[in-house]
């Protein structure tokens, strides 16, 4: 008889906060810690991580992922993305007692998770990174949101799209198109990309970090399609060439890999990673 996994829940210290965690149990000496992006609370949206740490822990391997400072059952100030580093070296640490058998810890993150993870991963002593859909787009908040723009990269390749669709002409000829908002549309899309701040900061971080590194693409999702824009770019020349990075794409515009096809290839590609780390 296999053995039974099980689910537990666990507190720790964040310096003077307390964080909440989800421990799916496993067998195997190589754990998943599953950092949330955004403002998710660990469950991830529509309990997509909870299902994902469901199955990967039914296939061997421990999982643990929590909730930052300021988010969900966690206490404190949520100060956003970019001040989440002590938030994930304290859970990577938890993952770590809770699972004294562990060797080797592979971390998955989505959107600003990637990039938080890119950035803050080497004092929590990640093994292996998943990066899907790094976030490159700066606002005022530099936190993602409905009102922050999709860069040029995004808007042509929105654009492109919709002069391939020949019904695009046909409300184009009827008038169900507004022509000054789209002569607005095109002129954002004919500018050229140039590379955030933050954009060269996840280059930088990536370029020091010399353990395995897969970055996960939905090549029609906005986010991605920014960072790939970046990817392309000469800032990024030296990473193209990183024989410990590599970049897998999927063709899909489902940003959280909500849609089955989507859903099993994560799957696929978080188990290979584990597999092999």
């Amino acid at each position: 008889m296999g053995q039974i996994m099980t689910r537990s829940f666990h507190h720790f210290n964040c310096e003077d906060e307390q964080l909440i965690g989800t421990l799916d149990s496993g067998f195997e000496k190589t754990g998943l810690l599953i950092v949330s992006g955004g403002n998710e609370v660990r469950s991830g949206a529509h309990a997509g991580m909870s299902k994902l740490s469901h199955y990967v822990s039914n296939q061997g391997f421990p999982v643990f992922r929590f909730d930052r400072r300021g988010v969900g059952e966690s206490s404190g100030e949520n100060m956003e993305f970019m001040s989440s580093e002590k938030d994930i070296v304290a859970a990577a640490k938890q993952f770590q007692i809770v699972c004294p058998n562990l060797n080797k810890v592979v971390a998955f993150g989505n959107c600003d998770a990637a990039t938080a993870l890119a950035l803050f991963g080497r004092p929590a002593e990640i093994e292996s990174y998943l990066l899907a859909n790094p976030w490159v787009i700066e606002n005022d908040q530099s936190e993602p949101s409905e009102t922050t723009s999709p860069g040029a990269a995004a808007i042509r390749s929105r654009y492109w799209d919709r002069i391939k669709n020949p019904r695009s002409f046909i409300d184009l000829l009827t008038g169900k198109i507004n022509i000054a908002k789209l002569l607005k549309g095109l002129k954002q899309a004919s500018k050229k990309q140039r590379n955030t701040g933050l954009a060269i900061k996840l280059r930088d971080a990536l370029i020091e970090t010399h353990n395995r590194i897969d970055i996960l693409i939905a090549q029609k999702d906005t986010t991605a399609l920014a960072f790939i824009a970046s990817w392309k770019s000469s800032d990024y020349a030296e990473l193209r060439e990183r024989p410990n990075l590599s970049l897998l794409e999927l063709d899909s515009a489902s940003h959280s890999f909500a849609d089955e096809k989507s859903k099993i290839w994560l799957q696929e590609r978080i188990l290979e990673c584990l597999r092999t780390a």
